[in-house]
Formats: C-alpha cells, structure tokens, sequence
C-alpha cells in the first residue's frame, strides 16, 4: 500500500436484527471506495462474533477486531438513533480498544426518524474525544431513513447526501494525513 493511501475503517454499528445499517452502509462503503486515496475496511459488528461480556484477557475474535482498527489510519461510524442514542453494540465495541482509535480521525453517517441521528453522534463525539480521537464536523445523516431510499437500496435523490459524504471524507483524509504525518515525527503520549 503506498503511503499516500489511507486505510478507511467502516464501523457499522447496529447488530439489531431487521435493520437498515446494510442499505446505509453499503451505500457509503460504495462511495468511499470511489474515493481516490482510500482502502475500505467494511467492520460490520453483525458479523462479528466478539463475545457478549468485557472479558479479562482478550479472545481472538477481539484480538482480530482490534487489529482491524489498528491497521486503520480513519474511521467512519455508521450508526442509527435508537431511543436517543447509539446502540450498545457500538459502545462495546468502541470500549473494546484503546489505543487503536489515540490521533484518528473519526467521522459519522447517521439515520434514523427525525433527528437522522445525530443525538447519536453528538454523543458519539464526547466517547472518541475521551479516547483521543478527533471527529470532524461534517456528517451525513438521513431523516426518516426508510423514505430516502427506493427499493435497490440507493438514495432515491443522492445530491444532498453524496455532497456531505464527500466533504466529511475530504476532512478525515486531512486529518488522517495529518495525525499520520504528527505521529511519525512525535510519538502520542
């Protein structure tokens, strides 16, 4: 991998059954990979078969999860709102490492009723501030999610959300090559 290209972390945080974070998300994940400068890592929480309680020493499922994010030079969340907030799955999987997400830039794709989640990542950004992320201020969110998309799973009017998703990837790359850049000179302590 050349060291202009950025790994792209691609949490999908719901793992409710029924839900719409596959149509969002693979939407998105379509879309960053058109970007240029960008390796997609899709780290879907469904699929994964981390274990249900924080254990002690780390399991290999976890061992292989936290390898994902620490290989990973960005990341971008992709959560619903539920009940005001993100889903357990995603706490636990944010809680589950450390280190990994220390100088990465975070960004966020929400949906949801209403609010298009983002009560979600407003609380989603005091989380990555305590772990020393940095999120950026663009995001994309979706109102009334299940109105946005027809039937093959692409936003029925892709203007207003393909704009935002290219102006919140264009403020992770920056700041991907900047922490990048900061900890090959300094070490983050």
């Amino acid at each position: 991998m050349s060291e202009d290209v950025l790994r792209l972390g691609i949490i999908v945080g719901s793992t409710r059954e029924g839900r719409f974070a596959g149509t969002v998300s693979g939407w998105f994940a379509d879309l960053a990979r058109q970007h240029p400068g960008l390796e997609v890592d899709v780290i879907d929480l469904a699929e994964l078969d981390l274990p249900s309680v924080h254990p002690a020493d780390l399991t290999p499922e976890l061992l292989a999860y936290t390898a994902r994010l620490a290989v990973s030079d960005a990341f971008v969340v992709v959560t619903p709102e539920y009940n005001h907030g993100y889903p357990a799955s995603l706490k636990y999987a944010i809680d589950s490492a450390h280190a990994e997400w220390q100088t990465k830039p975070v960004g966020f794709v929400s949906y949801g009723g209403i609010s298009g989640g983002l009560r979600a990542v407003e609380q989603l950004r005091q989380v990555f501030a305590e772990l020393h992320a940095v999120t950026v201020r663009e995001t994309v969110s979706f109102h009334g999610v299940h109105d946005c998309f027809d039937e093959s799973g692409s936003p029925k009017d892709d203007t207003g959300p393909a704009g935002a998703a290219k102006l919140m990837l264009d403020q992770v790359i920056w700041w991907a090559h900047a922490a990048k850049e900061a900890r090959i000179r300094r070490p983050y302590r």
